[in-house]
């Protein structure tokens, strides 16, 4: 087989902390290649980019998540014995669980919710000087998800979890201290929800049938055995804390608002069909995952590169949603290019490719789709607010990347 490009470093790990969102691109770029080789961590692995990239890292069976994640990234996110950790059968059958979530009418019901929370917060807002929206939106989005979840708490333990949820998130794409705090306070978060798990099943918390924490509570595996408690409680916190970081999509759709004042109006005129377009060019044009991880289960050839059982492969999320074969002017925030979007399940790849029920694609992506409209709704049609001067610029070198001002507003009053 023909050799793939090399990245000459002796190791890539600084160049990746240093470069982030873009540091598999650049090199594409510079290689003008679709793949490369490099090392990261000591270890060997294989970049790729693009939709063709991404339709063969997304063939079902072909990669597992098992020792392609970070131990930093896994544990801060999904941890062990999570559905992310698992490989075919045992993956479908954890994925229908979470997938069984996603009907319309549940969408719909955590949607209000959000509005809801979100009116109550607004008359906070309208009594401060300034409000850092990201945070707000935060605070907002847990106390929405609990509710929807089963999960009832006092103001106390709202403003507690939204601590630790911000922290798990904002820790996963670092290493050292901000890392470090999201380890700790998630470690707390789950003893909180493994004893939430346990009250429901032992009948001394009553829950809807079709909230999550029952539906967690009560799924048994392919054996019939009840998931661990702490596994339980793992997939629990899998369904929140996805939910809740949606407020960095929520902080962008306002950063957007912002910067491209055209779209605003033709929101604010009650555009449905734009809206949608609207949302999903937010998801395109603004940073979140940056890439994600497979080793190869099934060995197979592409691009003249043969991949054995056991290459580590990263597939970039963030440069195939700016890959300009598929997006011209891929810079440029054009909501209208989504009226003509076919629908691919590997052009556009924000929270993962392929099928949501076979592969490792997030399962909550309807919830985030669902909930940035209707933040969209609320930010243009449900409140005013002014934006007063600060510094809005998004580093790409941060991960998870969000303004560093984190989206002031000022003067909020109700529409």
């Amino acid at each position: 087989m023909s050799p793939i490009p090399r990245d000459p470093s002796a190791d890539s790990t600084f160049a990746l902390l240093s470069e982030g969102y873009t540091f598999i691109s650049a090199r594409c770029r510079r290689y003008q290649s679709d793949l490369f080789e490099t090392r990261l961590m000591l270890r060997r692995a294989v970049c790729m980019l693009g939709e063709e990239a991404a339709r063969e890292f997304y063939v079902p069976g072909r990669f597992t998540r098992r020792g392609a994640i970070p131990q930093t990234a896994l544990r801060s996110l999904q941890d062990v014995g999570s559905v992310a950790t698992l490989d075919a059968d045992a993956h479908r059958r954890r994925k229908a669980m979470f997938m069984a979530l996603m009907t319309p009418a549940a969408l719909a019901r955590l949607s209000d919710l959000m509005a809801d929370e979100w009116r109550v917060a607004v008359a906070r807002w309208a009594r401060v000087r300034e409000v850092v929206l990201f945070d707000a939106a935060r605070e907002v989005l847990t106390r929405a998800v609990c509710r929807w979840a089963g999960v009832s708490f006092s103001d106390a333990e709202a403003r507690e979890r939204t601590r630790e949820f911000g922290a798990m998130i904002d820790g996963a794409g670092a290493v050292g201290p901000r890392n470090w705090r999201g380890l700790v306070l998630r470690r707390r978060t789950e003893r909180w929800a493994r004893d939430v798990v346990t009250r429901v099943r032992a009948r001394q918390l009553a829950v809807p049938e079709e909230s999550a924490v029952h539906v967690i509570a009560a799924y048994r595996d392919g054996d019939g055995r009840l998931l661990d408690p702490n596994v339980a409680a793992v997939e629990l916190l899998n369904v929140l804390r996805p939910t809740v970081a949606v407020d960095r999509y929520v902080t962008f759709a306002a950063l957007a608002l912002h910067a491209y004042p055209a779209c605003r109006a033709r929101l604010a005129a009650g555009d449905d069909a734009y809206r949608e377009w609207f949302v999903q060019e937010v998801r395109r044009f603004y940073p979140f995952f940056p890439a994600v991880g497979g080793r190869v289960l099934e060995p197979f050839d592409w691009r003249g590169h043969h991949f054995a059982e056991g290459t580590w492969v990263l597939l970039d999320l963030y440069g195939t949603n700016h890959d300009a074969r598929a997006w011209p002017e891929p810079e440029a925030f054009r909501p209208e290019r989504f009226g003509a979007w076919d629908g691919s399940a590997f052009d556009f790849i924000p929270q993962g490719g392929g099928d949501h029920f076979v592969n490792h694609r997030c399962a909550g992506e309807w919830i985030t789709i669902a909930l940035m409209q209707q933040a969209v709704r609320l930010l243009t049609t449900g409140m005013r607010y002014d934006v007063p001067a600060q510094d809005l610029r998004v580093d790409l070198a941060r991960m998870p990347a969000i303004p560093r001002s984190r989206f002031v507003i000022a003067g909020v009053r109700p529409a």
